[in-house]
């Protein structure tokens, strides 16, 4: 079935970033953040972007499922930023990291 929407894929994005020494960026809460994250990616939750400092480079963005990245990556790009939404990590089979 053809989908309208194309759903951005994790593990290419991940991939991405790491290809060009861009940030992983994890807008989940912290406790969502400690259950399992993209190793080395940084969590700055979505409701803190405004108050929080934001790393330098290419920033690749995601959350559970791609909602919450899409929002963060639209601040973002309005504050001048090179972000990119890589979607959410529901239903992603990689390495995660635990914990803080």
């Amino acid at each position: 079935m053809l989908s309208l929407f194309k759903r951005p894929d994790l593990k290419k994005g991940a991939d991405r970033a790491r290809e060009c020494g861009g940030v992983l960026v994890d807008v989940r809460t912290p406790s969502e953040y400690a259950e399992g994250h993209l190793p080395g990616a940084v969590n700055i939750p979505l409701d803190r972007l405004d108050s929080s400092a934001i790393p330098a480079g290419k920033l690749f963005v995601y959350c559970y499922s791609g909602a919450r990245s899409a929002r963060a990556v639209s601040y973002l790009k309005g504050k001048g930023r090179d972000a990119e939404n890589i979607g959410g990590i529901a239903g992603y089979g990689g390495p995660v990291e635990r914990g803080v």
